[in-house]
């Protein structure tokens, strides 16, 4: 018998890459399981295994929809995933143009963190009711600086300070984790106010690039970070775990000395003596 036998789980973003990875852990451990995502047409053959519903996270009423389609299908909502998010590719400030740091920031700001906001929300009633869970997807930039620029930096931060707050507001009825990864190969996009909306993580070859400067030796596939997501949602192994954080991080943090700091070029760019 799975871990998650009989349990119900939402999960956004879980069309794709890492969502897709733990919508199909999920079934693999026995769960019904509903996906709300902006593309649901791309779950292609486990469209008929799973409730479907499309929509944008940044929206409450169509989070509530997904909510209320998973528990009109399953009849209750035992763990609610919050997973969709974009990623900023690392853009620095001083790369940011300045013209587009206010629309950069909303986007990123409400899908990665509005989003997760909502999803709480909606799906809160529900969870009581089944004493269940919330598992978000932070980063090892939840931690570490150089997984990503300020932006996705900052909003990784804050999922970190909304998972510890929700698990305070929400205690004993919900417990609320989180999962870290380190870096993925996945379909990861970027905000479309900085052009970066139809370029997957996964076209930079992280593999290939990262993989020998990872502790472990490799960049680790999708599925590989599904178990953290099952084992936060189990009420069998993680009951007493709420308010912390899975690093699932490749062993950044413990890379040791490398390189110091990543503004060398702007004394010469700027003209500092």
């Amino acid at each position: 018998m799975g871990a998650l036998a009989g349990e119900v789980v939402l999960i956004t973003g879980g069309a794709s890459g890492l969502g897709r990875a733990i919508v199909e852990r999920c079934l693999d451990e026995g769960a019904n399981v509903a996906v709300f995502d902006r593309t649901p047409a791309r779950l292609g053959d486990l469209a008929g295994r799973v409730e479907a519903v499309g929509g944008d996270v940044r929206s409450m009423a169509d989070n509530q929809r997904a909510v209320d389609a998973c528990v009109a299908r399953f009849g209750k909502l035992d763990c609610a995933i919050g997973n969709a998010g974009i990623w900023d590719y690392s853009t620095s400030l001083d790369a940011l143009p300045a013209e587009q740091i206010d629309a950069a920031f909303d986007e990123l700001f409400h899908v990665n963190v509005k989003g997760y906001l909502n999803l709480a929300k909606a799906a809160l009633p529900a969870l009581v009711r089944s004493s269940g869970s919330l598992v978000y997807t932070v980063s090892n930039a939840g931690f570490d600086p150089a997984g990503g620029g300020p932006l996705y930096t900052a909003s990784k931060h804050a999922v970190v300070g909304l998972i510890r707050q929700l698990a305070y507001e929400f205690a004993p009825a919900v417990r609320v984790n989180g999962v870290a990864p380190g870096p993925i190969d996945t379909d990861l996009r970027g905000p479309q106010a900085l052009g970066l909306a139809d370029k997957p993580i996964s076209s930079i070859d992280l593999p290939g690039t990262a993989g020998a400067a990872m502790p472990i030796g490799f960049v680790p596939a999708t599925a590989d970070y599904a178990g953290g997501f099952v084992f936060l949602a189990s009420r069998r192994d993680a009951r007493p775990a709420t308010g912390g954080v899975l690093k699932l991080d490749a062993g950044i943090a413990v890379r040791g000395i490398g390189r110091a700091s990543a503004g060398g070029k702007l004394a010469a760019k700027y003209g500092a003596a």
